[in-house]
């Protein structure tokens, strides 16, 4: 561990906060960090905290979970409630879905423990975090769900479409949407991808807002592929 005092600073829809190694720094409802008046977001829902010589970012929350990737997409991991996860890098980015809303923000760590040397590093857009191949269909469905949040400049905040919402701009019914989302929920199930089922045998009913968190932090969709929506159009 290096000598040099390391700190964190988060950015959250433009504005950036300092965390100090004293005191830990609260995100949620309430808190350091007021992310929004939402009903379906904890008071306290993410802390951020220095301890044993590394930053860590804990679920304080009870029901929602958070996806956490490195600033490269590169690697991705799954904040269930209750779990904590070190920041080893020098930049994550932190989605998370609440209700109907989803919410991202960047942490960026001074003096991190791990960085990408740059000949591991590829042009935006040309990484995952695993050899997922998703056929023609499956790729228009998840830039149709994640078309909001690709969308936004920055914002940092974006609402997740209504299924039917989503099969209509694709033209599809709704037999056929939720047929196709079952089958690549299932798909990214059996890939390993966490939070696509409840239970074995049973499917999670907030599988869409995961399916966009991994989709947009893992760099599987991107801003270019919006285009894909222009062309079925």
């Amino acid at each position: 561990m290096s000598d040099k005092r390391s700190e964190v600073q988060i950015e959250f829809a433009g504005e950036w906060f300092r965390v100090e190694e004293t005191k830990p720094f609260v995100i949620g409802r309430e808190g350091d960090l007021t992310i929004d008046d939402n009903q379906y977001l904890h008071r306290h829902f993410l802390q951020v905290g220095f301890k044993d010589g590394l930053w860590w970012l804990t679920n304080v929350g009870s029901r929602l979970s958070a996806t956490i990737s490195s600033g490269e997409g590169t690697v991705q991991s799954w904040l269930a409630p209750g779990a904590a996860l070190p920041l080893v890098f020098s930049e994550c980015v932190v989605v998370f879905t609440a209700g109907p809303t989803t919410y991202e923000l960047t942490m960026v760590t001074s003096h991190a423990e791990f960085e990408f040397s740059p000949a591991a590093r590829h042009a935006a857009g040309e990484e995952t975090v695993m050899p997922l191949q998703l056929s023609d269909v499956q790729k228009l469905l998840v830039v149709a769900l994640a078309e909001p949040m690709l969308r936004r400049d920055a914002a940092g905040v974006s609402e997740l479409p209504t299924n039917s919402a989503t099969a209509g701009r694709l033209g599809w019914s709704m037999t056929t949407f939720n047929r196709r989302l079952d089958a690549l929920c299932d798909k990214l199930d059996q890939m390993g991808v966490q939070g696509m089922r409840a239970a074995p045998g049973k499917l999670a009913t907030n599988r869409r807002a995961r399916l966009v968190e991994y989709a947009v932090s893992s760099r599987l969709v991107s801003r270019a592929d919006l285009a894909l929506l222009d062309a079925e159009q």
